[in-house]
């Protein structure tokens, strides 16, 4: 959900849906008579409160209204009833004493335009048997801790080629990009993970999710005002909606196809489509998964386990250039740990406890997703004493939450040392002033998968290179701008000066597995 260029929507809006809008709100008001709503700012017609997110971050914009409206909000985003939790109390009530009322995503018209009933995947499948199954699927083969163990030999090929790329920059005293070497290491840990090495087409895989994140990272007339054929017609969002279905499938049937072809006899190693077709197959589930349901599952687990571990990855190189006394502290645990190594093992990293602190810090104060996904309320329900109807978009604010005094001490600061202190906060699902994965029956099932591409990769810079800034910029000079998309990323990229402190390993004859 990002910030919304308020110019553009008022023109069409005040033409098209302003009938339809009225008609909206005079009904939802008649049916919400006698209710204890959650408190609101002030709304305009037709838009209700669309103006409050003009030319901000909506995971800031927010906390901002949270703080004068209270930790529970109700908006109005053109047509849509939008309720914000914006504290650790009203996050547990909406993920764990309300889990099951709260456990569907909401899918507007547009987004419907992509997504085939019964083909909706694991991020937007509605609640019931079929995402129960398809969940089910995920934890036991696709994302278990076994599963996500088999890639670890692509998780450290793929960053000895991110090492091989900053060593070139160091060799030559100059700045890298480290902004695009982190989301090409991502990328691609996670397309050979999914799709294997058989996959050849991977900058036109790349270009077709690229795609898709612009559709989804914003919202479009028909999603606002549902109820208004005027908004279907106007918009262009349905029509590239159209054109990516048509494109990705396509797409997907010829990687399927490759993949099913160049099949090795040896069916020891399996990537995450192998898993898919080979349950397709066997053709034992009570609700079988189709061939549409399978691609757009690849496409999910692309996006999920690409951005945000990019995403988390570049803003925990930006804390610790902008903290040296944290750098300094992360480097000497992994070079004492690691003293000798030629490079940096998975193996080794479960002896590292500060570097571990590190990553929780930066999950608090740059959720990959501030907002968590959305959900939609099933059915009427209590949250902190205000009635929330059925139908109503549900966001959790984990960026304010992260950020919350009530819970963190001088909040805005990095300092991974909090977690040491407070050793028993988790963000596994339990503990909900930290969420940055979500709790209950929506939470992001994909985290260890993440987790295990930002960790060898984080660990593997600090170990073999030394980092200063360019043009002798000052730490607190270093952008720390969001900028908001399908996660909440860096709005400039990052540049480093690497210096080579343990040279990497140049392994010129890597093994690809998949």
């Amino acid at each position: 959900m990002p910030a919304i260029p308020l110019h553009l929507l008022f023109l069409p809006l005040l033409a098209i849906v302003v009938i339809s809008s009225t008609h909206f709100v005079s009904r939802a008001r008649r049916r919400r008579a006698g209710l204890r709503l959650p408190p609101s700012p002030w709304a305009l017609p037709v838009i209700g409160h669309l103006h409050h997110l003009l030319d901000a971050l909506p995971h800031h914009k927010l906390r901002d209204l949270s703080r004068r409206h209270g930790p529970l909000m109700l908006l109005r985003l053109g047509e849509l009833p939008v309720v914000v939790a914006s504290s650790a109390d009203a996050a547990r009530a909406v993920m764990k004493a309300n889990d099951l009322a709260f456990a569907t995503r909401p899918i507007g018209p547009a987004t419907r335009l992509v997504l085939a009933d019964g083909a909706e995947g694991l991020i937007f499948a509605p609640y019931g048997h079929g995402w129960r199954q398809l969940r089910r699927i995920c934890t036991v083969e696709l994302l278990s801790a076994r599963r996500v163990q088999s890639f670890r030999a692509v998780r450290e090929q793929e960053a000895g080629r991110l090492l091989r790329e900053v060593a070139a920059a160091a060799a030559a005293d100059q700045a890298v990009n480290l902004s695009a070497c982190i989301s090409s290491y991502v990328a691609d840990s996670a397309v050979r993970a999914i799709v294997g090495s058989r996959f050849q087409d991977r900058a036109e895989f790349f270009r077709l999710m690229e795609n898709g994140v612009e559709l989804f990272s914003r919202p479009s007339l028909p999603d606002l005002y549902p109820s208004s054929r005027m908004a279907m017609l106007v918009s262009g969002a349905p029509g590239k909606m159209r054109r990516v279905r048509v494109e990705t499938m396509a797409f997907m049937d010829s990687v399927i196809q490759e993949h099913q072809l160049c099949k090795p006899d040896n069916n020891g190693d399996e990537d995450l489509l192998d898993v898919l077709l080979r349950i397709h197959r066997d053709g034992d589930l009570e609700f079988p998964i189709s061939m549409d349901n399978i691609k757009v599952v690849i496409a999910d687990l692309f996006l999920a386990g690409s951005e945000t571990s990019a995403t988390t990855l570049q803003w925990a190189m930006s804390e610790l250039v902008r903290n040296p006394r944290v750098m300094r502290k992360a480097q000497a645990e992994i070079r004492q740990v690691l003293k000798g190594h030629e490079r940096v093992s998975e193996a080794s990293l479960g002896k590292l406890d500060y570097f571990h602190l590190v990553i929780k810090e930066t999950l608090r104060l740059h959720p990959p997703a501030p907002l968590l996904l959305p959900r939609e309320c099933r059915s009427p329900c209590r949250v902190l004493g205000f009635d929330v109807p059925a139908g109503a978009t549900v966001f959790v604010n984990a960026w304010a939450i992260g950020r919350d005094p009530a819970h963190w001490d001088a909040p805005e600061e990095f300092a991974p040392e909090r977690f040491g202190h407070e050793g028993s906060v988790d963000f596994k699902g339990t503990d909900f002033e930290f969420v940055p994965f979500g709790a209950g029956r929506r939470m992001c099932p994909g985290m260890m998968f993440g987790l295990a591409s930002v960790e060898v990769a984080l660990a593997s810079l600090l170990y073999h290179f030394d980092w200063k800034l360019p043009r002798g910029m000052a730490p607190a000079e270093v952008d720390m701008r969001e900028v908001m998309g399908v996660t909440a990323r860096r709005q400039s990229d990052l540049l480093l000066v690497p210096v080579v402190h343990v040279p990497a390993p140049y392994d010129d004859q890597l093994t690809i597995v998949g």
